[in-house]
C-alpha cells in the first residue's frame, strides 16, 4: 500500500506546467473596469452588478467562478426557493415528530425506531446524461450516494427514475443503452442493490431525457453528521480522488440552461466516475465516523470546492482560510478558477480538530485515500482562499452559498390548457365486442410504458448485501435494517407527466398518492417524502405556473397525509428550444415496516385464493394509458385524488399485513385493472379467473372502463380462503369499498376475464416481455 499524499509543494501527477499569474484581490481592486466573462459563466448583467456591490469592487476571476456556479439555477434554487418554502410552512407536529433532519442539508433523515434512522434523497442528472449518457448517469448515482455518506450513513440501496424519448426514435437507443449501462456499472460496482424505479418513453423527452437517481442509507441516531465548519482552528481536509478538469461547471451550469434544437448551448465536460474509488471512500468515511474523527463533512458534487467551502463556512462559525495550491491534482495545468469549479467525482471535505488530525490521516492512509489539509476554520466571517501565497478569494460565505438572488418569476396561466382540458377522452369510442377488448388489452400490455422493464432491471443487482426483502417487479422496494428485529423500510417513486400536463396541481397529488399507495401495498407505513421536480425553463411564465401549482399540490397533499418532505431537487431548463417537457415531479415515499417477514408481494403464489378489488372504479380515462396507446390522445382532466381514502387504504393494508391475512397486493394505476391482473399472474406464473360484471353493475361503468380506468385508491389483493371472513370484516370495519372479483387458479395457465376474453400466460409473457428487447436487444438472463 502506498502512503497517501498529504499537502505538498507540487501536488500533481506528471510534469508541472508553468503557472499562470492569478487574478488576486489586490489586482481586482487596482483594475476595477476590467471586462469579465460573466455571461459565458451563466450570470446575468444584474447578477454581476450585485456581486460587485456585495464586494465593493469587481470580483476576482476566482470569486467570479464561485459566484457563477453557486448562483446558478441548479445550486441556488433562485427561481424555485419562494415556492419550496411551502414544504416547511405546511407542516404539523405529527409531520415533524420523527424528522431528525429536514430540508437544507445534504439529505433528509427520519427516525424509524429502535435507535435507527434512514436518510434518503432523489436528485437529477438530466442534462449530462443526454450529452454523455454512460458517465452522466453513472456520476448521477455516485453523487447521490455521497449525499447519503455525508449524513453519517451507510448507503444500502439505490433507485432510478428514467424518462426517454419515443422508443422507436433513432437516438433513443443511444441514450437508453448509455444510461442503463452507467447506472448498472456504478451501482453494481458499489455493491448497492437497485430496488425499484421507473422507465418511461414519450416523444416529449426526446431531446431532454430525465435521469433521476435516488439513494437510501441507514445509520444509528448517534452517528448523524451535518455539513458545518465549527471550531476556530479546526482543519479543513479534502480527501478522495484527485481534482481534474472533468465536469468544470458541469451540472451547475449545464443544468441551468436549456438545450437548443441542435444540442446544448454550453458543453462543459461531463464528470467521469470511478465506483471503486467511491466504494473505498464509503468505507473510509464510515470508519472516520465510527472513530468520531470528523466534526463536519460535505461531499463535493455540483460546484465542487466552491460549494463545499462556502456551504461549510456558512453553516459553521462563518470563517475559513484555504490554501488552494494544496489541492491534489490529476492535471497540473488547471488554473485556480478551474480547480474551484471542477466537479471531479469521489471527493469529500471534512472539518477535523487538530488533536484528531493524526488519527484522521491514519484512517485515510489505511484505506489508501489521498488526503490534503487545505486550511482551517477561522472567526473572521470571511472565506479567504490563497493561491501560492496570493489572495484570490475574500468573500462573506453566505453571499455565495445562502444569500444569492431570489427571483419572483412572471407566472402566466397557460393559453392552451383550457382547450386541452376540454378535449376529454369521453368522446373516444369504446370496444364493442370481446374480441376488440382483447386486442386493446394486448396492445396496452405490450406498449412501451406498460411492457416489462426486465431489459433494464435485469442489468441491476437487486440482492447484493443480503438485505433486500422486495424489489422489481414489486410495487415498492424493501430493505431490512436490523437483522435481529426484522425492522425495515420500503420505498417507491412515481410521476406521471401526462397527468401533470393536464393539471399540475392534481398531477403532483396523483404522483404522491401513487407512491404512497405503492409503499402501502408492501405492508409498510408511509412516513416521509423526497422529490425531484423536473420542469422546463423558469423564464417561461407558463412553465412557472406549472411549477407553482405542482409544488402547491405536493405540499397540500403531504399536509393532508401528514408526511413531511425531507428534501429533494429542482431541475429546470428541461426543454429543447422553446418546447418544454411535460411537468414531471417525481415523488419518492419512504415507509417503515416493523418486520420485513410481514411484507406483501405484488403477485399471488397459491391456488384458490380469493381476489378482491379495494376501491371504486370511476369513468376516468382522461390522460390514461388506454387513451394514449389506443387513441393517441391526451386531454381532459386527470383522475380525482382522495388522499383521506388513500390513508384509510394504507391503514387497512398495514393491518392486513400485520395479521398475515393478505397474500398479495398490487395497486391499480397505469393501464388500470387489466394491467395489474396481468402483472399479478406473471409475478409467479399462477393463473386467475376474474369477473368484472359486479364492478360494472356497482360502479355504473362499461367493460372498457372497468378494465382500463385509472381511478385512484384501488388495490387488488389475494386472500387465502381461510382468512376470508377476517379480511371482509377488516374492510367492513373500516368502511372501505371491497368486491370479490376472482380466484387464483394454478391449474389454469391463463388470465380469464369471464364473458370477455382469455389470455394464456405464454401470451401474456410474450407480449409483456417482447417490447424492449425488440428495440434494444436481448434481455440479460433470459
Amino acid at each position: 500500500m502506498t502512503e497517501p499524499s498529504t499537502s505538498t509543494e507540487a501536488p500533481t501527477e506528471g510534469a508541472v506546467a508553468t503557472r499562470a499569474a492569478a487574478d488576486t484581490v489586490a489586482n481586482a481592486e487596482a483594475t476595477p473596469v476590467k471586462e469579465q466573462p460573466y455571461a459565458a459563466l451563466g450570470l446575468t448583467a444584474g447578477e454581476y452588478q450585485s456581486i460587485r456591490e456585495i464586494l465593493g469592487r469587481r470580483p476576482t476571476s476566482g470569486e467570479l467562478a464561485m459566484y457563477s456556479v453557486m448562483w446558478s439555477e441548479h445550486c441556488s434554487y433562485k427561481s424555485s426557493k419562494q415556492y419550496l418554502r411551502q414544504f416547511g410552512s405546511k407542516t404539523t407536529e405529527k409531520m415533524r415528530k420523527n424528522l431528525m433532519v429536514g430540508m437544507g442539508e445534504n439529505a433528509g433523515v427520519v427516525d424509524v425506531g429502535e435507535g435507527w434512522a434512514v436518510t434518503f434523497k432523489v436528485e437529477s442528472h438530466n442534462h449530462p446524461s443526454f450529452i454523455e449518457p454512460f458517465q452522466g448517469a453513472a456520476t448521477g448515482v455516485g453523487g447521490i450516494v455521497r449525499d447519503i455518506i455525508s449524513m453519517g450513513a451507510r448507503p444500502v440501496a439505490v433507485m432510478d427514475q428514467l424518462r426517454f424519448g419515443a422508443i422507436d426514435h433513432p437516438d433513443t437507443a443511444r441514450v437508453v443503452h448509455g444510461v442503463v449501462s452507467g447506472i448498472s456499472f456504478y451501482g453494481n460496482c458499489l455493491g448497492l442493490p437497485n430496488i425499484g424505479g421507473e422507465t418511461w418513453f414519450d416523444p416529449v423527452y426526446q431531446g431532454n431525457p430525465l435521469v433521476n437517481a435516488l439513494s437510501v442509507g441507514v445509520l444509528r441516531h448517534e452517528d448523524l453528521h451535518l455539513a458545518n465548519a465549527r471550531g476556530v482552528g479546526n482543519k479543513v481536509v479534502l480527501f478522495g480522488a484527485r481534482t481534474g478538469g472533468d465536469g468544470i461547471g458541469g451540472a451547475s451550469i449545464l443544468a441551468s440552461d436549456t438545450f437548443s434544437a441542435g444540442g446544448p448551448t454550453k458543453r462543459p465536460a461531463v464528470q467521469v466516475g470511478d465506483p471503486f474509488a467511491e466504494k473505498v471512500l464509503i468505507e473510509c468515511c464510515l470508519e472516520l465516523f465510527r472513530d468520531k474523527l470528523v466534526e463536519g463533512i460535505q461531499d463535493l458534487g455540483a460546484a465542487g470546492i466552491s460549494c463545499a467551502t462556502s456551504e461549510l463556512a456558512s453553516n459553521g462559525d462563518g470563517g475559513m482560510f484555504i490554501e488552494l495550491e494544496k489541492v491534489l491534482l490529476r492535471d497540473p495545468t488547471l488554473t485556480a478558477e478551474e480547480i474551484l469549479m471542477s466537479e471531479s467525482q469521489e471527493r469529500m471535505m471534512a472539518v477535523v480538530t487538530p488533536e484528531k488530525l493524526e488519527g484522521f490521516l491514519a484512517v485515510t492512509a489505511k484505506w489508501d485515500v489521498e488526503t490534503s489539509v487545505l486550511g482551517e476554520v477561522t472567526d473572521t466571517g470571511r472565506l479567504i482562499i490563497n493561491w501560492h501565497g496570493e489572495e484570490i478569494v475574500n468573500v462573506e460565505p453566505r453571499t455565495v452559498a445562502v444569500d444569492g438572488p431570489v427571483y419572483d418569476r412572471p407566472v402566466a396561466y397557460p393559453s392552451w390548457i383550457d382547450a386541452l382540458q376540454a378535449d376529454s377522452a369521453s368522446r373516444l369510442p369504446h370496444a364493442e365486442t370481446p374480441q376488440e377488448l382483447r386486442a386493446e388489452a394486448i396492445a396496452l400490455l405490450g406498449s412501451a410504458n406498460l411492457a416489462s422493464k426486465d431489459w433494464v432491471t435485469n442489468q441491476y443487482d437487486r440482492y447484493v448485501g443480503g438485505n433486500t426483502a422486495l424489489s422489481f417487479p414489486d410495487d415498492g422496494g424493501m430493505i431490512r435494517v436490523d437483522e435481529e428485529s426484522g425492522l425495515g423500510f420500503a420505498i417507491a417513486s412515481d410521476a406521471n407527466g401526462r397527468y401533470c400536463q393536464l393539471d399540475p396541481y392534481q398531477g403532483a397529488k396523483l404522483a404522491l398518492a401513487e407512491a404512497f399507495r405503492n409503499v402501502a401495498v408492501t405492508g409498510a407505513t408511509p412516513v416521509a417524502v423526497s422529490d425531484c421536480l423536473n420542469f422546463g425553463s423558469p423564464e417561461n411564465p407558463e412553465v412557472m405556473w406549472q411549477f407553482s401549482k405542482a409544488v402547491e399540490g405536493l405540499a397540500d397533499g403531504c399536509l393532508e397525509l401528514e408526511i413531511p418532505v425531507t428534501g429533494g431537487n429542482v431541475s429546470f431548463y428541461n426543454q429543447t428550444g422553446t418546447q418544454p417537457i411535460h411537468p414531471t415531479p417525481v415523488v419518492a415515499v419512504l415507509g417503515v415496516i416493523q418486520d420485513v417477514a410481514d411484507r406483501i408481494p405484488s403477485g399471488w403464489q397459491d391456488e384458490g385464493n380469493n381476489i378482491y378489488l379495494l376501491g371504486v372504479t370511476r369513468d376516468e380515462l382522461d390522460g390514461s394509458a388506454w387513451a394514449g396507446v389506443i387513441h393517441d390522445h391526451l386531454g381532459g382532466h386527470p383522475p380525482i385524488v382522495d388522499l383521506s381514502a388513500e390513508a384509510s387504504l394504507a391503514a387497512l393494508l398495514h393491518a392486513g399485513a400485520s395479521q398475515n391475512i393478505v397474500a398479495s397486493a398490487h395497486d391499480l394505476t397505469d393501464g388500470g385493472l387489466l394491467q395489474s391482473l396481468a402483472e399479478s399472474v406473471l409475478r409467479f406464473g399462477v393463473g386467475a379467473r376474474v369477473w368484472i360484471s359486479e364492478i360494472m353493475q356497482r360502479d355504473g361503468v362499461d367493460a372498457t372502463t372497468a378494465l382500463f380506468s385509472e381511478s385512484t385508491g384501488r388495490v387488488i389483493v389475494s386472500v387465502p380462503r381461510e382468512d376470508d371472513v377476517r379480511f371482509q370484516g377488516l374492510c367492513e370495519g373500516r368502511g372501505y369499498p371491497v368486491l370479490r372479483i376472482g380466484v387464483t387458479d394454478a391449474a389454469l395457465p391463463a388470465l380469464e376475464i369471464q364473458d370477455q376474453f382469455t389470455l394464456t400466460i405464454d401470451e401474456l409473457r410474450d407480449v409483456h416481455r417482447g417490447t424492449l428487447p425488440e428495440h434494444f436487444g436481448a434481455v440479460v438472463g433470459y
